[in-house]
């Protein structure tokens, strides 16, 4: 009995430990949240880059002739002028040039001297001979000599007379070989000019590459002696520029960098050109950015390394998440669909598809709608139709039965989707006629061709005083958003409360996007590649037309707000991030995502969406996850790390 009764008592011990285990094993097991806090303040996306400094004009100077160094009259950090003498090549050799020119050209005009006395004396002999000839001739005809004699009188004049032209031509041979050394000594006397070296430009001398005595040969090319930085206040940073980012850097952008020899020190420039020659180091393309700053104090010197971060977009008082949450994947959590209810409806303002009912096809065709437009459109038909229970139910039937046929038009081209669009619509119409009463059909018929009910319920998100410190509010007050789901609905309430507008002016803004809508349905018949030419011809239209509405306050405004929606539109992105619920399990949210500094990123809540409730400042986010407790974790070894 007494050996039952510890037997017993063993296994209820081991019960116990068992239990004990299994209930820490299950403890360990369970997984813990690294989490953080989603935060408003300022982001700043920037592109890092190395580079140069490097002053804004630098001249190297050199020489065209060949010589020894006699004298140096500048030398490293010297401050020199325009036309100064900084070197001297040894001249000897280009004076004696000079002379030897200057006695060729005294020998060629002492050679036309004589060219031109024997041009008179040419003149005097054949003057005489024709003379001569004259009087020979008259006596031949008196028949006092013969006529032979007056014959060879007029042959020697004639000789005499082309005589003349060949001492007038030789003179012209002189004269053209007198130009000829006068060319000659100038040239000589440029060389011996060009012994001199001079400065180029006033400015410092940051090179000197030579030394008194060094002989100096300038063949196909000229020797660089000096190199000439012309101010050292004005300087620039050429930073090499990734291919990957270079299309986000833009001429006036702010950019700042860092110089190894004044750590902890921050200088700031402005990117003033981005130069189109691309360079190619072992198969890296790089586009170099001249960033330009003010060096007044002298103390940043030509060749330092400079690290460069350009600001590319900036972002004030938004909603941002660490980077860590965005890797964070937990299984089988996954977004909650969106529940339909009528305050969803598309209304006007809201996309560019979504305000006729014939949007309904397409919204039925998109992928990964998630059932949010076929839904919208059922409730309008049945609040708009007073459809009854028994409709409603052949409404549902119609659906279902025309949702397979849209979404195979997925697969089709361009062409052939916009025929297969018309037929299906037709088809369902055709269906959802053919239950609706004669008073229905009438509703139905003029629901196809108006737009939407509008809903002016809910407020305007107020703009911060900064943005609107130009624009004076309405005396009536801005006019209230409409409700509803799509890029539109938000560019739309947007405007009319950043931009103060009356209800007057919003009215107009409506009539805008009502007008444009149609243009917008065309689009899905355009192949894809004019279809992104005819969106922007569109879009320039629309903000042509919404600045003829605003006033001159407003307009700067608009252009600021143009601005930063194009710069949005490369940032944005989609992601997923995990918020820690009040019960400690993860709830997952599909979010949009801005600009990122590198560490934060921009989180875009839109206004009238559903977990703007829940993607608040102050919220949990997840952004990490371990399994285990820290008890149960090895331990990292102690000691120093082995090299292998």
């Amino acid at each position: 009995m007494k050996k039952s009764f510890i037997a017993i008592g063993l296994a209820s011990v081991a019960i116990v430990g068992a239990g004990t285990w299994w209930l820490m094993q299950s403890k360990t097991d369970a997984p813990t949240y690294k989490t953080a806090k989603i935060e408003r303040g300022s982001l700043q996306a920037t592109v890092s880059a190395s580079g140069a400094v490097n002053p804004v004009t630098q001249v190297s100077v050199g020489t065209q002739i060949s010589g020894q160094i006699k004298e140096l009259y500048a030398d490293f950090n010297s401050e020199v002028k325009a036309g100064q003498l900084i070197a001297l090549i040894d001249p000897e050799t280009y004076e004696y040039r000079v002379r030897q020119a200057q006695a060729d050209v005294d020998a060629a005009k002492a050679a036309l001297l004589m060219q031109q006395a024997g041009l008179s004396k040419a003149r005097v002999d054949a003057d005489f001979a024709q003379r001569d000839a004259l009087r020979k001739k008259q006596l031949v005809e008196k028949q006092f000599i013969a006529a032979s004699d007056a014959d060879s009188a007029a042959a020697v004049a004639a000789s005499l007379f082309e005589s003349v032209k060949v001492v007038e031509a030789q003179i012209k041979s002189a004269v053209a070989t007198v130009a000829q050394r006068e060319a000659s000594l100038a040239q000589a006397r440029i060389d011996l000019e060009r012994t001199k070296i001079t400065s180029p430009v006033r400015g410092i001398v940051i090179k000197r590459a030579i030394e008194k005595g060094q002989t100096v040969a300038a063949s196909l090319q000229a020797p660089e002696l000096f190199v000439i930085a012309q101010n050292l206040r004005d300087m620039q940073v050429d930073a090499s520029i990734d291919e990957s980012d270079v299309g986000r850097i833009k001429s006036g952008q702010r950019a700042t960098f860092t110089v190894d020899a004044f750590p902890g020190q921050t200088f700031e420039g402005t990117v003033n050109q981005v130069r189109k020659a691309a360079q190619n180091v072992a198969n890296v393309v790089t586009y170099v950015a001249v960033v330009g700053f003010a060096n007044n104090d002298g103390r940043l010197l030509p060749g330092m390394t400079a690290n460069v971060r350009v600001v590319t977009d900036m972002r004030e008082n938004v909603l941002k998440i660490p980077n860590a949450a965005l890797r964070v994947k937990i299984a089988g959590v996954e977004p909650v669909a969106p529940a339909s209810s009528p305050s969803q409806a598309p209304v006007r303002g809201a996309s560019s598809t979504s305000f006729l009912l014939n949007w309904l096809p397409s919204a039925m065709a998109q992928q990964g709608g998630q059932g949010g437009g076929q839904s919208a459109q059922r409730e309008r038909l049945i609040s708009e139709l007073a459809l009854t229970t028994e409709q409603q139910a052949k409404l549902d039937v119609v659906f279902s039965e025309m949702r397979p046929k849209f979404m195979a038009m997925r697969d089709m081209s361009d062409t052939e989707r916009g025929t297969a669009r018309e037929k299906i619509t037709a088809e369902m119409r055709g269906k959802i006629s053919g239950f609706l009463t004669a008073e229905q059909k009438i509703k139905y018929a003029a629901l196809q061709a108006t737009p939407a009910n509008i809903s002016r319920s809910t407020p305007p998100t107020k703009p911060s005083p900064s943005d609107l410190q130009a624009i004076t509010p309405p005396a009536g007050g801005v006019a209230p958003a409409i409700t509803g789901q799509g890029p539109l609905v938000d560019v739309r309430n947007r405007l009319v409360a950043e931009l103060q507008m009356p209800q007057a002016q919003a009215d107009k803004l409506d009539a805008i996007y009502a007008v444009n809508r149609p243009k917008f349905m065309t689009l899905r018949d355009l192949p894809e590649a004019e279809r992104t030419r005819a969106r922007e011809r569109i879009s320039a239209d629309i903000r042509a037309q919404i600045e003829t509405i605003l006033t001159p306050a407003q307009k700067p405004r608009y252009a600021q707000l143009v601005a930063e929606a194009a710069s949005r539109q490369g940032a944005n992105s989609r992601g997923r991030i995990y918020l820690l619920g009040a019960d400690g399990k993860p709830v997952a949210y599909n979010v949009r995502l801005g600009v990122t500094d590198g560490t934060s990123t921009e989180l875009m809540i839109m206004p009238n969406s559903q977990s703007a409730d829940k993607l608040i400042e102050g919220a949990t986010v997840i952004t990490g996850v371990s399994v285990g407790s820290a008890s149960t974790a090895p331990k990292a070894p102690s000691g120093p790390r082995l090299p292998f």
